[in-house]
């Protein structure tokens, strides 16, 4: 799943695709890279970053997936297009203009998915992207995201939603060490996925600030998002091996590069 933020305050490359124009080049981009679905967002959800309302992130996610459902048809791999927002409104307007899946940081839209015939990604955050990296706290992080993820599946199918996806949400709500602990066990959440007829589990840890932390050079600040390309690809395999089924990602063309190695081997 490769990313594309048409932000201008995105952590990691806010304002790079803030256009139409520009966000269509760069999902054409990406799917020429190898990527599978392109994740079209118009809200930030780094830590802090605040809502923006729903007309403009109708108006800068509905043109774009428009354009790039299209090209998605005519590319011939069956590439899919996903939107990203917490926005009943924004959400069926993106799923009848082509997309396919919708990405849910919210977990709670899985009506709206049902009611288009779409796939649905629900992912577990502790609180809202303002407010949640103050103190997140669990008795047990790997056991509360399962269930909570668990319990939003059951309600999806039973709500008719076809192919659920669940994501543990990494950096959503979460310190380093409940990254770490989540990607540790990660295999137990994807046989949990598979046992409760779940298409598969969604990991997302590109780029993320527990990456920088962790490859600081000493105590401080973290390192730069352009220093965390290496971790990314770690984790990413990582998750793989462990059996995530997707993986989502700013560098799509090395992350597939990393899949073929990975796929004989295999």
């Amino acid at each position: 799943m490769g990313v594309l933020n048409v932000t201008p305050d995105s952590f990691s490359d806010g304002g790079l695709y803030a256009t139409v124009d520009a966000a269509v080049a760069r999902g054409i981009d990406l799917m020429a890279a190898g990527a599978d679905v392109i994740d079209v967002g118009g809200e930030s959800s780094r830590p802090g970053a605040e809502a923006v309302s729903v007309d403009v992130e109708l108006e800068r996610v509905v043109p774009v997936v428009t354009a790039l459902a299209a090209a998605a048809r005519s590319d011939g791999r069956g590439v899919r297009v996903s939107v990203d927002t917490v926005k009943p409104e924004v959400a069926v307007a993106a799923l009848a203009a082509g997309a396919g899946l919708l990405n849910d940081i919210s977990a709670s839209l899985y009506e709206v998915a049902a009611a288009a015939g779409a796939g649905w990604v629900a992912m577990h955050m502790r609180g809202r992207p303002t407010t949640m990296q103050d103190d997140p706290q669990y008795a047990d992080v790997v056991d509360e995201v399962r269930a909570f993820l668990l319990e939003r599946a059951a309600l999806a199918l039973r709500a008719g939603v076809g192919e659920v996806w669940i994501d543990p949400g990494i950096g959503f709500g979460k310190t380093v060490a409940h990254n770490l602990s989540l990607l540790r066990h990660l295999g137990g959440l994807v046989e949990a996925a598979a046992g409760a007829g779940c298409a598969g589990v969604l990991v997302g840890t590109s780029r993320k600030r527990f990456l920088g932390v962790l490859a600081a050079p000493g105590p401080g600040d973290p390192a730069p998002v352009a220093d965390r390309a290496e971790g990314s690809l770690a984790t990413e395999a990582a998750a793989l091996v462990a059996g995530a089924g997707a993986v989502r990602v700013h560098d799509v063309a090395v992350t597939v590069q990393m899949t073929r190695l990975y796929g004989p081997a295999a």
